[in-house]
């Protein structure tokens, strides 16, 4: 298991101290929805408050990956609960390593449920 492996499955527990672990004092994650939370103590804030309001992973599945050096990159299906409201999205998370840990972490997602283009446009 690499390190981007362990940072989703802690996610998936709901694991702060093993989200932490993985994670270099001074990283810089990036989420999809915009939010950049500097350091692992800002991290951890933001894990506190998330799960701490009710956020809930429901499911982090991984569904390819790559590994080139220093660099990690992996495709998934996310579902979680927020705010009372279950959803679902495709994306794709980009890592870099330092050592063993991770120094830097971006996401990007869909916006809209992914759909074969067959000529015309969905509204």
């Amino acid at each position: 298991m690499n390190q981007l492996h362990a940072y989703i499955d802690a996610w998936r527990r709901h694991d702060i101290a093993g989200v932490l672990a993985t994670l270099t004092d001074d990283c810089v994650i990036t989420e999809c929805y915009g939010p950049v939370y500097r350091g692992r103590q800002r991290v951890e804030q933001w894990m506190r408050a998330w799960f701490g309001v009710g956020g809930s992973v429901d499911g982090w599945e991984i569904t390819s990956q790559a590994t080139a050096g220093d660099g990690l990159v992996a495709e998934w299906i996310f579902s979680c609960t927020w705010q009372g409201e279950a959803a679902t999205f495709q994306g794709a998370t980009i890592a870099r390593l330092e050592g063993e840990k991770i120094a830097y972490l971006r996401e990007y997602a869909t916006s809209a449920p992914l759909y074969d283009w067959t000529g015309t446009w969905r509204d």
